[in-house]
């Protein structure tokens, strides 16, 4: 089995926080569109033939092509590849852009049958603060639309650790998105990235970063609210009702491979990585020419290992022991028993029959015990 994610990097503004590759420069979106269809064509035999079990739309912003462009798109996928029945199909989607006609034609005329939409926040000024585009009312509103049409998947994002932002600010975020009965939620600190607007407004002292022991009483929150909901804690930033984790994310964790196409997708198929250029003008001429602009990494079996381990590490199965054994062999497995036998000791390990995966107490140093299993 294998997935497939088709990155859209159309945005009607920058938010401040954001380091993925998006544009403004909505005036290729056609010329772009028929690009990731030649790139789909170009690449059908990428994955081998392996049935493809999600497909993930994300950006970027998907919700920024038309109805139109994405039925283009999702021909293509059809043409040239196998698509299970019972994938997941996913768009993430900003709320201002699900009006009811927007929605409707996507129930009409395409499979997606999970929707993420990325909320951030439901206070009103700190959407401003980040430069989103909707209001909470609209995100409110969307969510409720999507159900109305029919929609039984969708997952919100949310963002916590704004500048200011008190617990009983975080505590009305979780609440009302509970309210709204999705069934899955990310949940995501505030990071500063080096280059974006909040990394300058952070060097400039015009924001201050929550202090860590408010930032582990949001995650805190985050986790008791959730689970006290029916939510199962599936990944550290990923909650869920039952069956209704995001199948594509979780492949990922796993190692199963993906094809990733356009401006800056990344790809996998189990030995090498392989990624597009980041920038919009070249990967369209690159297509067009004939002469695709992508760079390609020949993965070793540390790099794979070491790859499982933290993606593993981050999820409630935890790192199997028997795939360590039947994929890197005995070594890799010896090795991790023995850096990982002084973090169960202090208990921020758990160790079953054949799984090691984090305490709740080791969530939260989770960087440096994913450092210490590496293998170098």
């Amino acid at each position: 089995m294998a997935g497939i994610y088709i990155h859209i990097p159309f945005c009607k503004k920058r938010c401040i926080y954001c380091d993925f590759y998006s544009t403004t420069m909505s005036e290729w979106r056609e010329r772009y569109v028929d690009a990731l269809c030649k790139e789909l064509e170009l690449r059908k035999d990428y994955l081998s033939n392996e049935a493809i079990q999600t497909v993930y739309l994300g950006g970027g912003t998907p919700s920024q092509l038309s109805v139109g462009m994405l039925r283009q798109i999702f021909d293509a996928i059809a043409c040239h590849y196998s698509v299970s029945s019972d994938a997941e199909i996913t768009m993430e989607a900003n709320p201002d852009d699900l009006t009811d006609e927007y929605v409707s034609s996507i129930r009409k005329f395409l499979p997606v049958n999970r929707l993420s939409m990325g909320v951030q926040t439901f206070n009103d000024d700190k959407l401003k603060q980040l430069n989103r585009r909707h209001s909470a009312q609209q995100a409110i509103d969307a969510v409720k639309r999507c159900q109305q049409k029919g929609f039984q998947n969708i997952s919100i994002d949310l963002i916590y650790g704004l500048p200011q932002e008190s617990l009983e600010d975080w505590k009305h975020d979780l609440q009302t998105a509970l309210s709204l009965g999705v069934q899955h939620l990310s949940a995501y600190h505030l990071m500063y990235e080096e280059g974006t607007p909040l990394w300058k407004l952070r060097e400039s002292m015009n924001v201050q970063e929550v202090d860590e022991d408010l930032s582990i009483q949001f995650f805190e929150t985050l986790v008791h609210t959730l689970q006290s909901h029916g939510f199962q804690h599936y990944e550290i930033s990923n909650f869920c009702l039952p069956n209704k984790h995001s199948r594509h994310n979780s492949s990922y964790w796993s190692g199963i491979p993906y094809l990733g196409c356009g401006a800056s997708a990344h790809s996998f198929n189990t030995v090498s990585r392989q990624w597009n250029i980041a920038s919009l003008t070249d990967y369209i001429f690159g297509i067009e020419s004939g002469k695709p602009a992508f760079e390609t990494e020949e993965l070793d079996v540390s790099t794979r290992y070491n790859e499982y381990v933290m993606t593993g590490l981050r999820t409630s199965k935890g790192i199997s022991m028997s795939l360590i054994q039947n994929r890197f062999g005995h070594h890799y497995l010896q090795y991790l028993i023995d850096q990982a036998t002084p973090h169960i000791l202090e208990g921020n390990l758990q160790k079953t029959e054949d799984c090691i995966k984090l305490s709740h107490q080791g969530i939260f140093i989770s960087d440096g015990i994913m450092s210490d299993l590496m293998y170098v």
